[in-house]
């Protein structure tokens, strides 16, 4: 470990060169290498944390480089944890990074947490969060959680000395699991997940360092178009701590790179020519009640976890919405639930179609 680097850490009261020792031999697991996760790599990184575990199979995105500002466009289609271990390993050579190419899944996941100190959830959907805190429950593992959603951003340590869990703030909500909504779905300005991701760095640092009061029992809500913090006061339940066992299934998270798309034109062809396919629109009522395709089924994504006997997999699927976004994610969860091949997302959505 290198001094020099961290003397201005070091130097500080109440922290001094046994903190940054205690980092140096830290194992810190980040979950999501996206907007949350990619300030929160890049700040634990620069503080000296030793290991640093990445869990993400997603690739970079021209719509990702608004807030994961660490990523160029030149880099578009390649995995975000490659790209994120090389730039922060020239940062800090010190730093050494393991990264996991997959998305953390009911099978991996204890095997993947159990070797690690501290969890961080940089993940965007429930599926996966709730993934997370079941498993830092069995492991006994404390957990950083951080959520974004409009300009409202939300940090809280978790499964902590007693503490309350995930479940605890938020109890399971099917209608939420099965929603599968992730920030390119609600919208979201850069800004935010980065100020959230270096919320949770803080966290993690004083988790590490035992300095300062850790946010265990507290939810820090961050309004940014009023610029106002407040805390609210969470009650642990006993009963979130009796997690003995993982789930079969969580809700997946939305990977386009895993998704098959059909082009609006190559749609039109298929319908022109009269080529069998089944087509399920996945928007609410109201909005396929406006528009939609020629012979189109209607099962919103709240619905389709229930609803599946509904369509015709004997045919090829196309699934459909308005920008394609919600389409995506109900695909993978066909292809995931299913292993299913013959199922396509419309690239761009019913917007691309007129």
């Amino acid at each position: 470990m290198n001094e020099v680097r961290y003397s201005k850490q070091i130097k500080l009261k109440g922290f001094g060169l046994a903190a940054q020792q205690l980092l140096h031999k830290s194992k810190v697991l980040i979950v999501g290498a996206g907007g949350l996760g990619t300030p929160c790599a890049q700040y634990l990184n620069g503080a000296g944390v030793g290991t640093i575990g990445l869990v993400d199979e997603d690739i970079i995105s021209i719509s990702n480089l608004p807030r994961q500002t660490l990523f160029d466009e030149g880099e578009i289609g390649q995995l975000k944890v490659d790209v994120l271990s090389k730039k922060l390993s020239l940062q800090n050579p010190d730093t050494r990074f393991i990264c996991h190419k997959n998305f953390l899944t009911p099978a991996n996941a204890l095997a993947i947490i159990k070797d690690y100190d501290v969890v961080v959830d940089a993940s965007d959907n429930f599926g996966t969060r709730y993934l997370v805190n079941d498993s830092c429950v069995i492991l006994n593992k404390p957990l950083i959680y951080g959520a974004v959603e409009g300009f409202e951003g939300q940090v809280s340590v978790l499964n902590y000395k007693e503490g309350p869990t995930y479940r605890c703030i938020f109890p399971e909500n099917k209608e939420e699991k099965n929603t599968i909504l992730n920030c390119d779905e609600n919208g979201i300005i850069g800004v935010l997940p980065a100020l959230i991701g270096t919320y949770q760095a803080m966290e993690v640092i004083k988790m590490l360092t035992a300095i300062g009061t850790p946010l265990s029992g507290n939810l820090l809500i961050i309004d940014t178009l009023s610029q106002s913090h407040f805390k609210i006061a969470v009650k642990a339940i006993a009963a979130n701590r009796n997690i003995k066992q993982l789930k079969e299934f969580y809700a997946v998270p939305v990977c386009s790179s895993d998704v098959k798309t059909i082009d609006s034109i190559t749609l039109k062809d298929w319908i022109q020519g009269g080529k069998k396919i089944t087509i399920v629109d996945v928007r609410k009522e109201e909005e396929f009640s406006k528009e939609t395709l020629p012979g189109a089924i209607n099962i919103p994504l709240t619905a389709l976890d229930k609803r599946q006997l509904e369509i015709d997999f004997d045919l090829p699927v196309v699934i459909i919405c308005q920008t394609g976004v919600r389409s995506d994610g109900a695909a993978l969860l066909l292809l995931k639930e299913n292993n299913l091949r013959q199922v396509f997302s419309l690239q761009g959505g019913l917007s691309s179609h007129q």
